[in-house]
């Protein structure tokens, strides 16, 4: 059965919201841990096999997934029938992994360096910077209403999550706003309700 380690109010809150949009809450076997948190509550829980103790961490049998989008992927692949996610050969599967691993690789990144005020000019050569992060967004979301077009997918939950559990701290385009508006009116959002 598959494993998943889960932390309320963390990154893991994604990954419980897409269990419930999966419907597959009772194939999945949810055990909550305590992590490390930023204001120094919390620590490491010794139940959690993550090699640094944190979640999102997701096992199927002796196998393990870790970091958000590749447990995102690795779900949406496994139940593809919920809609959620793009499998091979779909005209939309690239799409879909570049908005996971652009979320991952490009997104947070900046917005932590940008929240950090961390600046620097190898890190703009790499990365850019979180205006140029938010215009990537922008100029999708302005044209249609979800990232891979008129449905919801699960590169949408993963990339609107900072800015529904940030809000005004992030700043977004109306576009952007509006998108994250549509990604959190969503029964598994209110199922969860970790805000």
């Amino acid at each position: 059965m598959l494993t998943f380690y889960h932390a309320p109010q963390s990154r893991s809150t994604s990954v419980m919201q897409l269990l419930h949009e999966l419907g597959i809450t009772d194939q999945v076997q949810t055990k909550v841990v305590t992590i490390p948190r930023q204001d120094g509550s919390g620590a490491r829980d010794p139940s959690n096999p993550h090699p640094e103790g944190k979640v999102p961490y997701l096992t199927d049998g002796e196998d393990f997934v870790r970091e958000r989008a590749a447990v995102i992927l690795y779900l949406t692949d496994r139940f593809p029938k919920a809609g959620l996610g793009r499998s091979v050969g779909d005209p939309q599967r690239g799409r879909y992994l570049s908005w996971l691993a652009w979320y991952q690789g490009v997104f947070e990144p900046v917005a932590i360096l940008s929240w950090a005020e961390v600046d620097h000019p190898a890190i703009k050569a790499s990365l850019r910077d979180y205006d140029t992060a938010i215009q990537r967004l922008d100029e999708v979301l302005t044209r249609q209403p979800y990232l891979l077009g008129d449905d919801f997918s699960a590169a949408d939950l993963l990339c609107a999550g900072p800015f529904a559990w940030f809000g005004d701290q992030l700043p977004a385009t109306p576009a952007i706003k509006d998108w994250v508006t549509r990604c959190q009116d969503r029964e598994s959002v209110r199922l969860v309700g970790e805000r």
